[in-house]
């Protein structure tokens, strides 16, 4: 059930060490090489899409949602109703950067490359929803987001800001919304509703 492209000598990057600013900068900009250098990607992720997606396959494989799910949603559609101010450009993204996606390249007596593992979600998407989810699996401060805002883009301003704040709970709320599909769907003996 696996592919083998190629072995790359590394070691994982351990989530204390990835939100120091080094590893900040380094990640922001591989995220930036990616977004900006990338090839188009044939599918989509558009995350308010997706939530509805697994909504949908939760609701009719009779999962458990909270019980402010109606408040949820209501929250959400202000959440793209703002970002829709200003639509984001179709760039390819990869939207599952959690740490253990996230590799260090051993390279002997030099620094080697930072890689980027696990493309099952990537598509043509909105490059705040990749910061906001990093951001959100690595837990950072708001020390450590200026830093990674100010890797990626040179500066940081507001709208930057905001748009990573907006897409930091989108991001957990996709996460929530797959563990509630797994409930439903799953045959693994694993504890999804926690998760979700």
């Amino acid at each position: 059930g696996y592919i083998v492209t190629r072995f790359v000598t590394g070691k994982r990057i351990m989530p204390e060490d990835i939100v120091k600013p080094d590893y900040l900068a380094r990640v922001a900009k591989k995220l930036r090489l990616f977004h900006r250098n990338g090839p188009k990607l044939k599918g989509e992720f558009n995350v308010f899409r997706r939530v509805e997606m697994l909504t949908k396959v939760s609701k009719s494989n009779n999962a458990k949602f909270p019980h402010d799910w109606d408040f949820i949603m209501k929250k959400m559609r202000e959440a793209e109703k703002a970002l829709l101010k200003d639509p984001y450009i179709p760039t390819p993204t990869h939207n599952e950067l959690l740490n253990l996606n996230w590799l260090d390249e051993e390279v002997a007596g030099d620094i080697g490359e930072i890689r980027l593992l696990d493309w099952e979600y990537a598509g043509m998407g909105d490059i705040f929803f990749d910061l906001g989810n990093f951001s959100h699996h690595h837990r950072l401060n708001e020390d450590q987001i200026d830093i990674f805002l100010y890797e990626y883009f040179g500066e940081v301003t507001d709208k930057q800001y905001a748009r990573l704040r907006l897409m930091w709970p989108m991001s957990e709320l996709h996460e929530a919304m797959w563990g509630t599909t797994q409930t439903g769907i799953s045959k693994l003996e694993e504890a999804f509703q926690g998760y979700a």
